[in-house]
């Protein structure tokens, strides 16, 4: 039986949550489940000149924050797009490949989609373009309780800002970076930090950071 597994969605996803895209089986992201603030749901970390920084995109909750994931609203009455591209460009202009992928990325700062679960599936799919992943993606029908599902690995609380402390599958493989001489090696950043650093080995370095 082939193996599912099973994502949040993510904003610019880390270099841990796209490793999963790589791995054997279905790839579902989960669709109907209440938006958890505080994750990568709606954030992605960066590298700054002083260390990680971390960019999230502002969202609209109903009533009693319950809102479920496919729902939710992304908040444009602050100009966080403008915020973020600041930061992004700040971070990686002078990284080797910014300006080969600065196109490939600066639209979804221009434009305004209405739900974040629709913002992020673009994302993924332009990050999937640029990798060249061609891992078939699907959307979960209802709620996954994962002792209701035969062979499934969950990883939608697994990987979030907090760590990888129970993640078995993944080890950061490190790679040279834009503040590397001022900070040191900042592991697991966003899929952007990776891009932005290694061009066309990005894809090598997510399979070598893989436990096979």
């Amino acid at each position: 039986m082939d193996r599912k597994i099973l994502l949040s969605t993510a904003y610019f996803g880390s270099i841990q949550y796209f490793t999963k895209f790589l791995l054997p089986g279905t790839i579902e992201i989960e669709y109907h489940e209440n938006f958890i603030k505080q994750t990568y749901r709606n954030r992605c970390t960066i590298a700054g000149a002083n260390g990680p920084l971390n960019l999230t995109v502002p969202v609209l909750r109903g009533s009693f924050h319950k809102t479920s994931i496919n729902e939710l609203k992304i908040d444009y009455k602050k100009r966080w797009q403008d915020v973020h591209w600041r930061a992004i460009e700040s971070g990686y202009r002078s990284a080797p490949y910014f300006d080969f992928y600065e196109e490939e990325i600066i639209p979804f700062y221009t434009k305004k989609t209405k739900f974040l679960i629709d913002f992020n599936n673009e994302i993924t799919n332009k990050i999937f373009d640029i990798l060249s992943i061609e891992t078939p993606v699907v959307n979960t029908k209802t709620y996954n309780r994962i002792d209701w599902i035969d062979n499934a690995i969950d990883y939608r609380e697994t990987i979030r800002p907090k760590g990888n402390s129970h993640d078995k599958d993944f080890q950061p493989h490190p790679y040279h970076q834009v503040f590397e001489e001022k900070l040191g090696f900042i592991p697991n950043l966003s899929i952007l930090d990776l891009i932005f650093n290694t061009g066309p080995e990005a894809i090598d370095i997510l399979n070598k950071s893989i436990i096979k």
